[in-house]
Parts: C-alpha cells; sequence; structure tokens
C-alpha cells in the first residue's frame, strides 16, 4: 500500500549534452603592451632592458615615455637645463632617450663638473673638478700646479709642492632629488705620473701632513654643518677623505653647498699634495667610491 517512488529517469527526460573543443593557443604576444608596459614599471631600469629582449611585443612596451618617467630623478628637468641648455630638441627626445643621456657622463660649466645617474637606482652622483675651487696660491707656481693625469675624469689635478698656508674652498648651489648625500674630497699623497708606460708617483715633496691633522667642513644654505679633522695618509694611493652629509627633505628646490679642506698651521710647511676633486652622492653609495 502507498505510492510508490521511481528514481529511473524516464524516456523523455532530456540530458544536457556539452560540446568540447580545443581551447585556443594564447602566447605572450597576446598581452596588451599597455599591460606589459604597466608592469614594467615595478622593475629595475637593467630589467627593463632585459625584458624588451622577450619579443617584439615586450620590446615596444619597454620603450613607453611613462615607464621612463617613473625612472627618472625628480630633478631631470633641471639636470637637461643644465647640461643642454642649447638643445632645440629636448621635446623630440623619448623619455627612454632622456634616461640613457643622463646615465652617461654629462660635463658643465665650463668642464668643471660632471653628473650623471646611477644606471641601477638613477640616483645623482657628481664629481667636482679642483679647478672650480678657490685654492690659496693657486696662480702662483712656486706652490701649486696643475699636473696633467689620465687618472682624474677632468685629465688634471691641483698639484701642491710646498706651502705654509693651504685652504681650499668649494661651493655649489644645485637641485637635489628627496635623499641623504655624502661629500668626500678625493686626494693623494704624492704626484702621479707614467714611466716607460708604467704608474709611478714621486714622494719626494710629500712632508708635513703628519703633523697636525687636516680640518675639513660642510655647510648648507639650510642650516646643516658638519666639522671632522683627520691626517692626511697613505702615500701613493688616492683615498677619498669624508668631510660631511646632509639632507634633502624638500627636493627640486636650491640647495647651497660649502664644502673646505684646511690645514694653516703656519708652524710647518706642507707639500706633495695631489688634489681631483670632490664627490657628491647617495649616502648608501660610500662603499663604492672606487668607482668615483
Amino acid at each position: 500500500m502507498g505510492a510508490a517512488v521511481s528514481t529511473t529517469a524516464t524516456e523523455n527526460d532530456e540530458v544536457p549534452t556539452f560540446s568540447l573543443s580545443s581551447p585556443q593557443t594564447t602566447t605572450l604576444d597576446d598581452v596588451p603592451e599597455n599591460c606589459i608596459s604597466s608592469l614594467m614599471m615595478s622593475f629595475h631600469p637593467q630589467e627593463i632592458c632585459t625584458l624588451a629582449r622577450v619579443n617584439k611585443a615586450f620590446h615596444r612596451a619597454s620603450s613607453a615615455d611613462f615607464v621612463w618617467e617613473s625612472k627618472l630623478p625628480s630633478n631631470y628637468k633641471f639636470l637637461l637645463n643644465k647640461l643642454l641648455p642649447q638643445h632645440n630638441n629636448l621635446s623630440s627626445m623619448s623619455k627612454k632617450e632622456i634616461y640613457a643621456k643622463l646615465c652617461t657622463p654629462n660635463f658643465f660649466d665650463h668642464g668643471t663638473k660632471e653628473i650623471w645617474l646611477d644606471r641601477s637606482s638613477a640616483q645623482v652622483c657628481l664629481f667636482i673638478s679642483s679647478k672650480a675651487f678657490k685654492i690659496t696660491g693657486i696662480d702662483d707656481r712656486r706652490y701649486w700646479n696643475y699636473v696633467p693625469t689620465e687618472e682624474s675624469r677632468f685629465k688634471s689635478v691641483a698639484y701642491l709642492q710646498q706651502m705654509w698656508w693651504v685652504e681650499v674652498i668649494g661651493e655649489l648651489e644645485f637641485e637635489f632629488p628627496k635623499g641623504n648625500y655624502s661629500v668626500f674630497f678625493k686626494l693623494q699623497l704624492g704626484k702621479p705620473t707614467k714611466r716607460l708606460g708604467r704608474r709611478v708617483c714621486y714622494l719626494d715633496q710629500v712632508h708635513g701632513w703628519d703633523i697636525k691633522p687636516a680640518r675639513f667642513q660642510l655647510s648648507t644654505s639650510d642650516g646643516q654643518s658638519s666639522v671632522s679633522q683627520c691626517y692626511l695618509r697613505g702615500p701613493g694611493e688616492w683615498a677619498h677623505y669624508h668631510v660631511g652629509d646632509f639632507a634633502v627633505e624638500k627636493p627640486n628646490g636650491p640647495t647651497n653647498i660649502k664644502f673646505s679642506l684646511a690645514q694653516i698651521d703656519c708652524t710647518h710647511t706642507k707639500g706633495g699634495l695631489c688634489i681631483d676633486g670632490v664627490v657628491i652622492c647617495p649616502k648608501e653609495f660610500s662603499e663604492r667610491l672606487k668607482q668615483f
């Protein structure tokens, strides 16, 4: 007694059917270029150049202006005006071309200063020649001479033969991106030259630097300052002497920097000193100074 429940499908029941077909093959060439470009913004410049070799789509995407503008320092327009004031085709240059231009050594101020971007981080580095400094007695060849040498970026260094009062002062007004920077004098005790194709450094005039330390000073227009002292040592080898550090909190505004080296104790003479110039670089580059 009672109703029977059947679980068997009737002949009229319709069973849905599915048509299975082979999926369409998708390759990297099918990814939209603007998507690739957007992804590339998160990579370092050298990685972008590597990805550009993947295929034509990646190569085109890697050249997008917004990709390279994101890698340029915030003060890049100031740098271009400083380095290429007479260049009429800046508007026609792509951001990739501008980046490549700024990563090469660029001289300005009559060849007395050099600027370049670190290729991997796009951070600004500067080198200032000794010819841009105010050096006491520099016009008197009894005391100072400019010595030609391939060891300098500027092909010459200021060389002190002998003097009682040594004072070297430099000044720079520049627009830096936000960050922390260090200042170093690049110095050597001894006169560099070549003999029979080999490097030679004459030390016969080196004296007086072990009696009293040299004094280094740094000041900026926004009130930062530092003072340090150290003996000049290691004759025959270039060395970087730390002058001080400064911070840029407000990017792209002019910062005036003054720095100096002095040994003005007139109880003894000093001599045999070479001054190549001053390096200004991001603080974290201090371990890479041999590049400068």
